[in-house]
């Protein structure tokens, strides 16, 4: 969440980039909770000191002993007329703490569902279609003398994947994969896992499950409960990625500075329930409710040089990926409207699939600035010994099934056979290259 008092005296900055942001949310309509619940506090304040002090009136008067010894059992008229005047107060104190509470928690709840900042460098735009296009690695690939098949009918000729029976098993968007399939999606994620323990990040076996105070401090709740599936009877829920467990494994902890950057990274399934996509990627394995990302997590210093680095860094880290997957990519900046309301600045890596015609989303980028830290309650003491909030990071490094796609159509040959970067051959046994079945004639 936002420093209200930051909120305070930057109200114009942060309406703009709401405004950037299409959010439909009004500064001055947080300000004036925050208004009405300082002054019920300042209210509370005042009747309950009030209160106190006719409550120590009433025991002057009923008789207590002095600082002399001396009773005083004083009017007992007097004392209960102060007796009621302590009720009464007692009662309108009961009523402001009502009030105040009912204001803290609609307070509370606003400052949960604000938005980000957006970095001045972001581009403008409602949708993806605005997203500006940074950088190129490779050019779309050209195919020669025959015709491609997408990533399901190559799926179905090697024997990778098997759809129909995941939807018999599961439901709408699930899969089993298959043979060669499952090693190719252990391999790509293998790959990943290496390479960013090799760049200094600390591997985690995480939690697949998150509590709701968990996934408020990752910044995924109140926003995306629609999108989490719950276990059922239970505060509890399946996560969408491992960003989730990353970062509340230093929740509520001070890091010395001296531990940044903290690298954390994790591969580990994830569960998405997908709500508006009805009708969207449907085919295949783009757009599924169950799948694996390894991820990178990063907690730096609260500077924007710093958090400006870190972004580049974990960007080139999923990049390099892609380069050992011999995968035609681009780097995309995200417009304001497609970004997560958590984030500051995102970049989105778009990877060639052939089958679509276009680039598809297979990896995101994001700075979120200290947004996410306040949430979760994660600090570092700088070199004058000042308590502030981290930067946090995160990426996709890689996720699987839907890198298979880009995998299997780049990689197809005349010959029906794909081809095996050399990157993962080590993770394949040493396998070139899928080849297609013996048809008996």
């Amino acid at each position: 969440m936002l420093d209200i008092r930051w909120v305070r005296e930057n109200a114009e900055r942060i309406q703009e980039d709401w405004d950037r942001r299409g959010a439909g949310l009004s500064v001055s309509e947080v300000l004036g909770l925050d208004q009405a619940r300082r002054d019920l506090l300042r209210e509370t304040e005042r009747l309950r000191e009030e209160r106190n002090r006719w409550s120590r009136a009433v025991g002057r008067r009923i008789g207590r002993v002095d600082g002399d010894g001396i009773e005083d059992m004083g009017n007992i008229g007097d004392a209960e007329s102060l007796k009621l005047q302590v009720k009464s107060l007692q009662a309108r104190l009961a009523e402001a703490e009502a009030k105040l509470e009912k204001a803290e928690r609609e307070y509370r709840d606003a400052m949960l569902r604000l938005p980000n900042l957006v970095s001045p460098d972001t581009p403008d735009g409602r949708t993806d279609r605005d997203n500006v296009e940074v950088r190129r690695t490779g050019e779309p690939t050209a195919f020669e003398g025959f015709e491609p098949l997408d990533h399901v009918a190559l799926g179905e000729l090697h024997g990778l994947m098997d759809l129909p029976r995941g939807v018999k098993a599961a439901g709408s968007r699930h899969y089993y994969l298959t043979g060669a399939g499952v090693r190719l999606h252990r391999a790509v994620q293998q790959l990943a896992l290496d390479l960013l323990e090799r760049r200094g990040f600390r591997p985690l076996e995480v939690p697949l499950m998150a509590s709701r105070e968990t996934l408020v401090g990752a910044g995924f709740f109140p926003h995306g409960e629609d999108q989490t599936y719950r276990i059922a009877d239970e505060e509890r829920w399946l996560v969408g990625t491992a960003e989730v467990p990353l970062v509340a494994y230093h929740g509520g902890e001070t890091l010395d500075a001296e531990e940044l950057p903290v690298r954390l990274t994790a591969a580990s399934l994830c569960f998405r329930n997908e709500v508006g996509s009805a009708g969207r990627d449907v085919r295949g394995l783009y757009r599924v409710h169950q799948f694996a990302k390894v991820e990178q997590v990063v907690l730096c210093e609260n500077d924007l040089t710093a958090g400006e680095r870190m972004l580049e860094e974990i960007t080139a880290n999923a990049e390099e990926i892609l380069r050992l997957l011999e995968l035609p990519c681009r780097v995309v900046a995200v417009c304001a409207g497609d970004m997560g309301v958590k984030t500051y600045k995102q970049f989105d890596i778009e990877t060639w699939m052939p089958s679509r015609g276009a680039y598809g989303e297979t990896h995101s980028s994001s700075l979120l600035l200290d947004y996410q830290a306040r949430r979760a309650n994660i600090r570092y003491r700088d070199a004058e010994g000042r308590l502030r909030y981290c930067y946090t990071l995160n990426n996709t490094a890689v996720a699987s099934p839907r890198i298979l796609i880009p995998l299997l159509e780049n990689h197809q040959r005349p010959d029906g056979s794909i081809a095996i970067p050399a990157a993962l051959r080590p993770y394949m046994n040493g396998l070139e290259k899928l080849e297609p079945p013996v048809r008996e004639a």
